[in-house]
């Protein structure tokens, strides 16, 4: 990791967290904020708009693992999370909650910069998906909005498919808006007029 992160680690023991933040430090020049108690998480951490959050719990219950990745926004940001030992459930409920990194067996200074930089990369990974979803849903619903006008047009003045996206497009153009702008102006004037 070449350029200094902001990173939380969330830890309640004095101790693990000083282990941590050594081995972070010896690390690199990272800014480390340690948050020992788990009230107001997640306006701390909203407030410190860390890179990564690392969440060191013993033994984790369903309900601190739904609390502590709503807190740290896992959407939003990397987080690794370090416990002692776990099941099935809690792993998958990590997983699926967003976290990007769940690593069972104890939390050993060795590991930590490799497991942060393995929790970035998939969470950046994880992220393109997301946009790359959004985005493919998003042009998806103007093609549909586009046919739909399209179909007003070729019905109501007797004309072909390309014809209709001609006039679509040129209209588009006049107006210097998107087609689908044009589009969703069409069918909502003849949703009105119907």
């Amino acid at each position: 990791m070449s350029e200094p992160l902001s990173i939380i680690v969330v830890e309640p023991d004095r101790d693990r967290a000083l282990m941590i933040v050594d081995s972070l430090r010896e690390a690199g020049d990272d800014r480390i904020t340690v948050i020992s108690e788990i009230s107001s998480l997640s306006r701390r951490i909203t407030e410190q708009a860390p890179d990564i959050v690392i969440v060191d719990i013993t033994s984790p219950t369903r309900d601190m693992l739904e609390e502590l990745t709503l807190a740290t926004s896992p959407l939003d940001r990397p987080v690794a999370m370090f416990v002692d030992k776990s099941d099935d459930n809690l792993t998958k409920a990590a997983i699926e909650a967003g976290v990007s990194a769940y690593v069972v067996d104890n939390l050993r200074p060795e590991r930590l910069t490799p497991v942060i930089s393995a929790a970035i990369t998939r969470f950046n990974m994880f992220r393109r998906m997301r946009d790359e979803l959004t985005e493919t849903k998003r042009a998806l619903e103007e093609r549909k909005l586009i046919d739909r006008a399209k179909g007003i047009l070729m019905k109501a003045r007797g004309i072909g498919e390309d014809e209709a996206y001609a006039i679509l497009r040129r209209t588009a153009m006049d107006k210097g808006k998107k087609i689908s702008e044009v589009a969703a102006a069409l069918v909502t004037a003849a949703d009105l007029l119907s």
